[in-house]
């Protein structure tokens, strides 16, 4: 028989705890690895890397199943994902903040295909077949940054499909068949307030509302991008792109050659940035921010930067003072948002204002001037003003004048008889009043002369007197004797007989 040592009880415990030791390490290892615990496996024909998977060029027709909830960045690229249903996430993936989708002849997309993936930041769909951006399409994705949807095939844009994308930055849009963008989603403060570029180049946009583009925030402009679209020619969309050529935005400055419009009547394209002065629209510069007020209005400069996150702004006038807070004669208030407001304008106010931005990588200065008429405009209802009012007031003194002149009544016309014949030069009392030569008569009148009326005899004009006149004397010589003036021959300033020289 053979003999079996016996070990002590002690030496049995501590040969049973030593194949322990490893096997505890390897299952804390295999809870630790993303990829040994349950549901997270590599799916096939993916390589992995921590959180990150790349399917790309791997021949998929469908998005791999299961994914692992740790993801982060989805790389699905280059296959031939052509549907991307409301099911591809059955589970929640709340760390995917990048999925990349291009190159996929991706035509359809639900609107519930986001439902799932709530942090997204970042979505690739460029390079595919979609044609129509339907109504909230990607209203799930509020934390959305970066949206490219460039060369494919879309033509309709609904005006909710970027709904609820309250920190989207980027959008591009580039090389598709857009005729119409609805540009309102663009106006600061609506659906997209964040959006600092906007890349509409290569699609077959042939009018843009330049008034709207005006109103875009110069931020945004700066980063609005309408190359190589068959634009029709207007000289408010060449005065447009023109100040943004003087203000070096790089929307206009990069892609000057690939700004090409349609004359009426032509069949080229001609550069937009080349109208000035050409005929037939003989389009001329704008100048840039000038500004037209009246004595006494209150208006307000904007300074109208085309840097986000401006650290600070500051407003020098056209003395050359610097505007902080108030003004040095409290007419003058710098805003939160950076606008200068200027109250009950004088003519000194008049002027260029310089506006001066401290940005994120440049400083920039901006220019507005102001023009201040010398006159007040109170109201719609008021239109007379003081030039208006000298002119009617000159028109109304000489039609005074011209009356005076030449419609004066006469006064005498209507007292002598029609059969009075012209005075004698020496029957009137002294001449005339206008007459400055003293009449002197030859002979005087006797003093003792009968002063008798005569009751039945005609009077002077053939008019009978009624007493109290002498009757009229003989004459003895051209020169003998003066009569006495009949009341009714005096002669008045304003007659016009002739005076009988």
């Amino acid at each position: 028989s053979t003999l079996v040592p016996i070990m002590p009880a002690s030496r049995q415990r501590a040969a049973m705890r030593v194949p322990a030791v490893p096997l505890a390490l390897l299952l804390a290892l295999s809870l630790l690895s993303p990829w040994g615990s349950a549901g997270g496996t590599c799916p096939p024909r993916c390589v992995c890397a921590s959180n990150l998977l790349s399917c790309s060029q791997a021949n998929l027709s469908a998005v791999p199943a299961p994914l692992p909830r740790f993801a982060a960045v989805l790389d699905l690229s280059h296959n031939n994902v052509t549907r991307l249903r409301a099911d591809w996430a059955p589970a929640r993936l709340p760390h995917l903040h990048a999925l990349l989708l291009s190159h996929n002849g991706l035509a359809f997309v639900s609107t519930e295909a986001f439902a799932h993936v709530p942090r997204l930041r970042h979505l690739d769909l460029s390079s595919n077949r979609l044609r129509t951006l339907d109504e909230n399409l990607f209203s799930d994705l509020g934390e959305l940054e970066v949206l490219l949807l460039y060369n494919n095939e879309i033509a309709t844009v609904d005006r909710t499909a970027f709904e609820n994308l309250g920190r989207l930055r980027k959008l591009y849009l580039g090389q598709n068949r857009i005729a119409r963008f609805p540009l309102e989603l663009l106006r600061e403060g609506t659906r997209l307030p964040q959006l600092a570029l906007l890349d509409l180049s290569a699609n077959r946009l042939r009018a843009v509302p330049a008034g709207e583009l005006q109103a875009l925030p110069a931020w945004l402009r700066d980063r609005l991008y309408l190359h190589n679209n068959p634009l029709a020619c207007d000289c408010l969309l060449f005065q447009l792109l023109d100040r943004g050529r003087r203000r070096h935005l790089s929307a206009v400055e990069d892609f000057q050659d690939e700004l090409r419009c349609f004359l009426p009547g032509a069949t080229a394209l001609v550069k937009i940035l080349e109208l000035a002065g050409k005929p037939p629209l003989n389009c001329s510069k704008a100048r840039e921010a000038v500004l037209e007020a009246h004595l006494g209005d209150s208006v307000t400069l904007g300074c109208d930067s085309r840097w986000q996150g401006v650290r600070s702004r500051h407003w020098v006038t056209p003395g050359g003072e610097r505007v902080l807070g108030d003004g040095g004669n409290g007419s003058a208030v710098l805003l939160a948002n950076g606008s200068l407001q200027l109250r009950a304008l004088r003519p000194e106010d008049a002027g260029t204002y310089s506006c001066w931005v401290a940005g994120p990588l440049l400083n920039e200065t901006l220019y507005v001037e102001l023009l201040v008429h010398n006159f007040t405009l109170h109201g719609p209802h008021d239109t007379l003003n003081t030039a208006y009012t000298t002119l009617v007031g000159c028109i109304l003194s000489v039609v005074l004048v011209l009356i005076y002149l030449y419609l004066t009544p006469c006064r005498c016309c209507c007292c002598r008889g029609a059969e009075k014949p012209p005075a004698p030069r020496d029957d009137s009392i002294n001449s005339s009043v206008l007459s400055t030569t003293p009449n002197h008569a030859a002979g005087t009148a006797e003093p003792g002369a009968s002063r008798s009326a005569s009751s039945a005899g005609p009077g002077q004009n053939g008019r009978f007197k009624g007493g109290g006149t002498p009757p009229l004397p003989a004459r003895q010589g051209p020169k003998a004797q003066r009569k006495v003036s009949d009341p009714d021959s005096a002669s008045s300033v304003f007659s016009d007989t002739p005076i009988v020289v």
